[in-house]
């Protein structure tokens, strides 16, 4: 017997007269647009019946026909025993469900047989409440139903945004004593391999049953901590207009459209009328379209982590949620970025597509191509060229770009590229004295706040933040040295001294002369690196660079860099002597990159953990 059946049942038991008196009246032709909406979603009204010799209420359902004027004909959903059934029975009304609300039909009987009943609607019926918030049926939602270490697997019956009614069943040697109905439960929501929520949640009642037991079960909270506490949180954002999401309720299989009242990089909130209320604490979400406009949407997959009871301006009770983004493809994350970004500075830009003469420009303007690293790549500029356009202009997972742009001139830039498989590499940070004086340090927040945002979805791949420079530059030095020290745990923030050498095509460093060898690195050789490393730094290079051993073999970066047109290679060496490990040279090619280990110019390697 479904939920709503047991309502009416307890609704029966009670004084017909004094619910009458307390109901709202409703017209017969509200009754009969009711009727007719319930049949054009194929659904049922209840029809109760009383036992001649005892007070028992039985309730059947039947399947209204379209109705026009006085009369409704209902056709019964299980007609088989049906006779039997109901010469014991009198007819007492019938009832209609109508959201959070029941219509009680005090009807006369024109006509019933085996098929079917026909009733003669009265002028006025009366509506009551029955429930704050609305249950919503549900098919093929399976459940698993675990307490201390008991097992019991089932199905969800309903649904509803503060509770939910499960059926269990207990499969021998189980038996439904293992149940504590004072203790929690941990349930877990799912079709298939697909979880829509797993919680603890508090027994409110139950029935009695051998074989089976319908549990009705409430969440445990109405807040959860879906990733570690964050010492700077996402701005949010009230946007004017009002974006929208829209998603099919993974539960209840029905598209829901709600505003969004805030939106930050991290997540959104939403309020919605309490009686209508869907979204579950701890409610997942597979797919989400947070809609801008037509033609301008956002999808990602999201979790609902609060609820909180609020009311309207005339007060009638809404409840307030927030949805975290738990995982949003990189072309998604850098539209939600450009949008915020340039919400809070309408001169700064994310990822957008760049007049690359400006930036050329811009770049030699400012000094950051000083002739010194000129020299090196003027022989190959046409191909630079080439190689920046297709970074620019093509919004990859493996690029970002951060832009101070006013009136079409660049006044500040700075870019990520992920240069390991879970790090990226900062670097083209530059700001023209023009304009703008904070330019430089805009940018930086842009990418600070890029960072803060979405390191911890899975698609950004971003475990490390890392960058090379000068020890002796006293920007970086004070920028990442600073932070460094501020965080004060290697674990967390590391500078590690690094060497490079500018690429060379006659540089020949394989002839070395014996006991000196150089070779492939083994994954022995970073087992001793790891020791070493740990007992020098304890910092996050060795991790950030891919340098440990389960790391040194995976090409998965570089068939993505394949993917999209670029190339990227990496070849690590062991230098020993007499057998013995002394040095580690590895050299990269990342499109027209080059990059080499030696000990005669001194870089410092910063490797943050978001």
């Amino acid at each position: 017997m479904d939920s709503l059946q047991k309502i009416v049942q307890e609704f029966k038991n009670t004084d017909l007269n004094n619910q009458e008196k307390e109901g709202i009246k409703v017209s017969k032709k509200n009754v009969i647009n009711t009727l007719n909406y319930i049949n054009f979603q194929d659904d049922v009204v209840y029809i109760n019946f009383k036992h001649v010799k005892h007070d028992y209420v039985m309730t059947l359902q039947a399947k209204p026909q379209p109705c026009v004027e006085d009369s409704v004909v209902c056709l019964w959903a299980e007609p088989a025993m049906l006779k039997q059934k109901l010469n014991s029975y009198t007819y007492l009304d019938f009832v209609l469900r109508d959201g959070q609300k029941i219509i009680l039909v005090k009807a006369g009987i024109a006509e019933i047989n085996e098929s079917g009943i026909r009733f003669e609607l009265p002028e006025i019926c009366h509506e009551f409440n029955y429930r704050k918030i609305k249950r919503n049926s549900c098919e093929g939602i399976q459940v698993d139903f675990i307490q201390s270490g008991a097992v019991f697997h089932g199905h969800l019956l309903d649904f509803s945004a503060v509770s939910f009614c499960v059926k269990i069943t207990a499969v021998p040697p189980q038996s439904f004593w293992l149940i504590n109905p004072g203790n929690m439960v941990q349930v877990v929501l799912k079709k298939d391999q697909d979880i829509f929520y797993s919680g603890k949640c508090t027994i409110i009642r139950q029935t009695q049953g051998q074989k089976t037991r319908s549990f009705v079960l409430m969440p445990d909270k109405n807040q959860m901590q879906r990733f570690k506490p964050k010492e700077f949180r996402s701005p949010r954002h009230k946007l004017n207009p009002l974006p929208n999401i829209i998603f099919k309720h993974p539960i209840i299989q029905k598209m829901i459209n709600l505003e969004v009242e805030d939106i930050s990089g991290s997540g959104i909130s939403v309020k919605e009328y309490q009686e209508d209320s869907v979204l579950l604490m701890g409610l997942i979400i597979p797919e989400v379209t947070i809609e801008f406009a037509n033609n301008f949407t956002i999808k990602c997959k999201a979790q609902v982590v609060y609820r909180n009871d609020d009311k309207t301006e005339d007060d009638k009770p809404q409840v307030k949620c927030g949805i975290a983004f738990l995982e949003m493809d990189m072309q998604e994350q850098s539209k939600l970025a450009s949008l915020l970004h340039k919400v809070m500075d309408k001169k700064s830009y994310v990822s957008n597509a760049v007049d690359l003469d400006a930036l050329w420009k811009f770049f030699f303007k400012t000094g950051f191509i000083y002739p010194q690293k000129y020299l090196h790549i003027h022989a190959n500029k046409l191909r630079f060229k080439e190689l920046y356009k297709r970074l620019y202009m093509q919004n990859s997972t493996i690029s970002r770009h951060f832009v101070y742009q006013d009136k079409g001139e660049v006044q500040g830039h700075l870019s990520m590229l992920r240069f390991y498989e879970n790090t990226w590499l900062i670097h083209h940070h530059a700001a023209s004295r023009s304009g703008c004086n904070k330019a430089g340090l805009i940018v930086l927040n842009q990418l600070g706040r890029y960072v803060n945002d979405f390191h911890s979805l899975y698609s950004t791949r971003m475990n490390y933040a890392c960058c090379y420079f000068r020890p002796d530059n006293k920007f970086p030095q004070r920028v990442f040295g600073g932070v460094t020290e501020y965080i004060d745990d290697q674990k967390g923030a590391s500078v590690d001294p690094f060497a490079y050498l500018h690429y060379q095509k006659n540089l020949n460093i394989s002839e070395l002369k014996e006991p000196w060898m150089l070779a492939k690195t083994l994954p022995e050789d970073l087992f001793e690196l790891e020791g070493f490393y740990e007992y020098k730094s304890k910092g996050l290079m060795l991790d950030a660079l891919d340098l440990k051993q389960d790391m040194i073999n995976n090409t998965d970066l570089n068939e993505e860099y394949h993917r999209l047109g670029f190339k990227r290679e990496r070849h690590v060496f062991s230098v020993k002597k007499d057998g013995v490990l002394k040095a580690f040279f590895f050299v990269k090619c990342v499109g027209y990159w080059f990059e080499y280990v030696r000990s005669n110019q001194l870089y410092s390697c910063y490797c943050h953990r978001p």
